[in-house]
């Protein structure tokens, strides 16, 4: 048996490896928003012999892993796709799982709001919550309200949201914002549409890089809006739950060497 002094200073070497290596990547340009596919939690809990639900809950825990990483690094916003309203054609069962998950969360942030409010972290619920059931609207209302005061970062947890839909309800917005203003007939501009993207309308800066886990090389109806200019895409081969420092690490990388190039 291995003695658990041998243990602890493994745990202890891998965290000063990381607290080292976060240092390092600190002292280079930083994404400003970085957003998430967290892809790959059915896939990671049937390889663990798991129930579907599991892996969902391990992506909770990944994405507690990944956002403590980028507020150490002083990333303004982190996006990441957390229900797409694709997802409610799953089996019934995987979509009341994954619902009762997300309540859960919520309400964890509304009796103690450690981490978000350790970091100065408001979050933003960002989607057409409309068709989530009432329990789930109060569930986040709350955790919103409850960190609305916080400053220094963002998290945008996006959920029920596709992009089609946000685009939609962003031109649907400027069109009324003209009728409100008395201008029929006004043209809608880039700009006007721009002010109604919901992150935008948050106050998230720019999408700088966008990040999808599994392997799988699609955006999923994700920030399509947000990621057309500048922003950086990358794949990552591993499942969501898996995802770390060491993962993310050389995205930043090279995030850095495109930026130093420019």
């Amino acid at each position: 048996m291995i003695p658990d002094f041998v243990y602890r200073s493994a745990n202890w070497t891998s965290k000063k490896a990381q607290s080292i290596a976060i240092q390092i990547l600190a002292s280079g340009p930083v994404p400003r928003h970085v957003g998430f596919v967290m892809d790959g939690n059915r896939r990671y809990a049937r390889m663990h012999h798991q129930e579907v639900k599991a892996g969902h809950a391990e992506g909770y825990v990944a994405l507690r892993r990944v956002l403590e990483i980028c507020m150490q690094l002083n990333i303004r916003c982190v996006s990441v796709y957390g229900f797409s309203i694709e997802n409610f054609k799953r089996s019934p069962q995987e979509v009341e799982d994954l619902l009762s998950l997300v309540e859960e969360k919520l309400l964890e942030i509304c009796q103690h709001g450690d981490l978000l409010d350790q970091h100065g972290v408001r979050l933003n619920v960002v989607g057409n919550k409309s068709l989530f059931p009432p329990r789930l609207q109060e569930a986040a209302r709350k955790a919103e309200e409850m960190t609305a005061k916080n400053d220094k970062a963002i998290l945008n947890l996006c959920m029920p949201y596709t992009s089609r839909d946000e685009i939609t309800t962003a031109v649907t917005d400027a069109v009324q914002e003209k009728l409100d203003e008395g201008s029929p007939f006004a043209e809608i501009s880039e700009d006007d549409i721009d002010a109604h993207i919901m992150t935008n309308a948050r106050g998230s800066p720019p999408l700088d890089i966008l990040v999808r886990t599994s392997g799988v090389k699609r955006l999923s109806d994700y920030l399509l809006w947000q990621g057309c200019e500048d922003a950086q895409i990358q794949y990552t081969d591993g499942y969501w739950p898996d995802f770390g420092l060491w993962d993310f690490m050389p995205i930043l990388l090279d995030y850095q060497r495109k930026m130093w190039s420019n």
